[in-house]
């Protein structure tokens, strides 16, 4: 026996959860709407990056959960643990059940730390760190770091905010000029992929940015282990259809291969994203892919959010199997859709005619005082802003799109998105 019925409930109280709710309750407020989700904290995690740098205190990243749910709107704390969908039911972990007329799925994405072997052993020593789970201690690495190799790198999973790890890369570069030991240090990023950012023109951009800062960039390099006490990051060659790795020794990094693809790096600084996944209880649910590279991932259309096998299920955010880069400006895009279908239904059981078309961003910090803002949709399009884009050349990396990060994004987050008015 259900504990509560809600014409709408949410899975999750992070940004898509957050937005989803702010919309419905301000369309419609006679409909009843609870978000579950156990999390006492809300935080700006897009500003972690700026932490790690020390130009953002981290204190000003959080919010308490219960003061950003819009008033009107229940908030349950409990975590979620299994979906009867023909049922219209989700159940908790403590055994309560809750019943819906529409379910909105979006508890964001889990940091897999024991998906690479060697890596919670390694976040436990003073040279290992990651913006994604505490970026007070990156700053605290790149303070004591005196020189050597500074490997920054990434995994081949989903990640959220994929261009957070480079924007590390590149801040450090000027944070450890500004410590007087960038001239003692071979700056490392590795990465899975094939090219520094697959849309352009931001490429061109960006591999300029690389090449200026003399950033070594690995591509194909896809992190496989790590051994904290030889203080060794271990990588497979991905190249398709190229099993031979190979190694550029003029660089003068401390490497080496292994068998036929595997290379063996020296670190004597190492900042990583971790592996990505769906949480468990989305991944091993009846919502989720069952097979295929979306496995584990929630299914939803790609243009409607709607679960393709259970109408009155949605699905929005990081948790998605969506073809773009899982960000808070893709998020900004996603929810409109997904609460006009939901009120679209609730009226005649249609769908809205409103869809979302891929669009995300990433706000690349190049430096202190530089960012360019890469905008695209489904497909690697480009699809910049038009008001911005007549104003900037947002391909460039500009002081005017840093006060939009630092400064303007914030601000927009915590009295607009959140509250539903954008």
């Amino acid at each position: 026996m259900a504990n509560a019925h809600y014409d709408v409930l949410i899975i999750g109280g992070g940004t898509a959860g957050i937005m989803t709710a702010a919309q419905l309750h301000r369309k419609d407020r006679k409909l009843r709407i609870a978000i579950l989700d156990p999390a006492r904290d809300h935080w700006y995690q897009p500003a972690w990056t700026l932490v790690a740098a020390g130009t953002f205190d981290m204190k000003d990243t959080r919010r308490e959960e219960a003061t950003v749910v819009p008033e009107g709107v229940d908030l349950i704390r409990e975590a979620a643990a299994t979906f009867e969908p023909e049922a219209n039911t989700v159940r908790t972990t403590n055994g309560k059940a809750y019943t819906y007329g529409h379910l909105v799925v979006c508890p964001g994405i889990k940091l897999d730390l024991d998906a690479l072997p060697g890596l919670r052993e390694a976040l436990a020593t003073d040279v290992v760190c990651s913006n994604y789970i505490d970026p007070e201690k990156t700053r605290r690495v790149m303070t004591a770091f005196t020189g050597g190799v500074a490997v920054f790198t990434q995994p081949s999973t989903p990640i959220k905010c994929g261009g957070a790890p480079q924007k590390a890369a590149y801040l450090a570069d000027e944070f450890f000029r500004r410590h007087g030991v960038r001239d003692r240090t071979k700056l490392v990023f590795a990465t899975p992929g094939s090219v520094i950012f697959g849309v352009q023109p931001f490429r061109a951009a960006l591999e300029d940015v690389v090449r200026k800062k003399e950033i070594i960039l690995k591509t194909f390099y896809n992190p496989i282990r790590i051994d904290p006490e030889k203080r060794e990051i271990h990588f497979k060659w991905s190249k398709p259809g190229d099993n031979h790795c190979v190694i550029t020794e003029e660089q003068g990094l401390p490497e080496k291969i292994e068998g036929e693809s595997t290379i063996v790096m020296k670190y004597d600084m190492l900042h990583l994203a971790p592996p990505q996944s769906a949480p468990d209880f989305v991944k091993n649910s009846p919502l989720a892919y069952t097979d295929g590279p979306n496995k584990g991932w929630l299914e939803v259309d790609i243009n409607t959010l709607q679960h393709k096998r259970y109408a009155n299920i949605f699905g929005l955010g990081d948790v998605a199997a969506l073809p773009t880069a899982k960000t808070g400006a893709a998020i900004r895009k996603q929810a409109p859709v997904v609460v006009a279908n939901i009120l679209q239904r609730i009226k005649d059981g249609m769908l809205s005619p409103v869809k979302y078309e891929g669009y995300s961003s990433c706000p690349l910090v190049t430096g202190y005082g530089r960012m360019l803002l890469a905008e695209f949709k489904y497909d690697n399009v480009r699809d910049s802003d038009p008001l911005l884009s007549r104003l900037f050349d947002t391909s460039k990396p500009l002081w005017s799109m840093w006060v939009l990060k630092k400064y303007m994004l914030p601000w927009l987050y915590w009295n607009r998105m959140l509250k539903g008015t954008m």
